[in-house]
């Protein structure tokens, strides 16, 4: 059994932050007090180190955020905008006095509107501190109908699944599931930390009740214009109240400096993950997988697509062996007036082993294609809390027709939301 991971919600920015991106907007070029001459435009170096640094205010990289924004202030010492966000960056990193040096050069080489003016006076009252991490957590409580709890076989390919017992057909029940994530900067510089949790209770199978527990840390980096952002994450599952696999999972996403067109992103990611079985042997393996994503975000619609070879060794006499894989995933994502959200996914994920799965008993070389597709309807009811109906088709086909199922899960969740 597979979790897929919960997604968090999207990162906040300190409202100082979030004030300085405005202010530097505002500020345009930097207009030196009389009688200095008017500053000439940034140069595209500078104007290019200057988005580097705000991307990486976005991403939570405070420390490459600072170090970028003193190289535009060295290269262009009547850049407003750049003095701005570092003179409050520094304050969001607990340096109060470095942070005060910035705003009196502010004040005494510029000429700053009223609104930057407020915004000084406001940060020299709160006071700087401490750099405080930021956290996140969301808790949702599910009720839903699932038609093939234990993904019974079908009756594809003439199979007739009357003469199986019935524990290999397909079973119908109900459940309840709580899940609960939980989000923590850890470093000043965008590193991260994450745990999840789900657990699932059907009203009669209770020996297909499930619960997962995930945890891991996130951490950026950034090689001039290449972006990099590596995971660690590990976790367990139970099944029917037993323990039933644990997992460890390395990945990397690589953002490459490749120009395209239509506000188009494009990342590679690398991962490899290790999953060993408790209570039953020769199923361990070690699985690697190399995908590339496209990406786009325009207003209130996001679509992304991804295509991913993967190469799944089996540790031990697994049946069938080691075998390859393609997944491809399509998703699209819309925030209608009022806040409600409709969200689309379809994804197809095959798999082919390397020898026949049991020798004498199964001869077939086993071809496997799953076959998924979601919707997802979101509904603030307040600020902090959702009403989420999601609906889910399976179709599993494969070329040994006993482990064919179909399934159907309807979903209606309350989530909390808060920092």
């Amino acid at each position: 059994m597979r979790f897929a991971r919960i997604p968090f919600p999207p990162r906040r920015l300190p409202a100082a932050l979030l004030s300085a991106l405005l202010a530097a907007a505002l500020a345009g070029p930097a207009r030196a007090q009389a009688p200095a001459p008017e500053a000439p435009p940034p140069d595209g170096q500078v104007q290019d180190l200057y988005q580097e640094a705000l991307q990486s205010i976005a991403e939570g990289r405070k420390n490459d955020a600072n170090a970028t924004l003193q190289r535009v202030v060295d290269k262009e010492p009547l850049h407003a905008g750049a003095w701005l966000d570092l003179a409050l960056l520094q304050c969001s990193l607990g340096r109060p006095k470095e942070a005060e040096r910035l705003f009196n050069i502010i004040e005494q080489r510029f000429d700053p509107p009223a609104g930057i003016v407020q915004l000084i006076a406001d940060t020299r009252t709160n006071g700087c501190g401490d750099w405080t991490p930021l956290s996140q957590y969301s808790v949702s409580l599910a009720r839903g109908i699932d038609q093939n709890v234990n993904q019974g076989s079908t009756r594809d390919l003439g199979v007739n699944t009357d003469s199986l017992t019935p524990e290999f057909r397909p079973q119908h029940d109900q459940y309840t599931m709580l899940s609960a994530d939980y989000m923590r900067d850890l470093t000043p510089n965008g590193t991260l930390g994450f745990a999840q949790f789900q657990g699932r209770r059907n009203d009669q199978l209770s020996q297909y009740d499930s619960s997962a527990l995930f945890f891991g840390a996130e951490t950026p980096w950034r090689f001039g214009r290449w972006t990099v952002r590596g995971t660690v994450l590990a976790g367990f599952v139970t099944l029917g109240s037993k323990f039933y696999q644990r997992q460890v999972q390395l990945q990397g996403r690589v953002g490459p400096p490749v120009p395209l067109p239509y506000s188009l992103q494009f990342h590679m990611v690398g991962s490899v993950s290790r999953i060993g079985y408790v209570t039953l042997e020769n199923f361990d393996s070690t699985t690697g997988e190399l995908r590339a994503m496209l990406s786009r975000r325009s207003g209130d619609t996001s679509v992304s697509a991804s295509v991913g070879a993967q190469r799944d060794r089996a540790i031990g006499d697994r049946p069938g062996g080691d075998r390859d894989g393609v997944s491809v995933n399509l998703n699209w994502r819309h925030r209608y007036g009022g806040g409600v959200t409709a969200d689309f996914g379809y994804s197809l994920q095959t798999w082919r082993s390397s020898t026949p799965y049991a020798p004498t008993v199964i001869e077939q070389v086993r071809d496997q294609r799953t076959h998924t597709l979601r919707g997802t309807f979101t509904y603030p009811v307040t600020r902090n809390q959702n009403l989420i109906l999601e609906l889910r088709q399976v179709v599993n086909k494969e070329n040994i027709p006993i482990f064919q199922y179909n399934n159907r899960q309807l979903q209606l969740s309350w989530q909390w939301q808060g920092l």
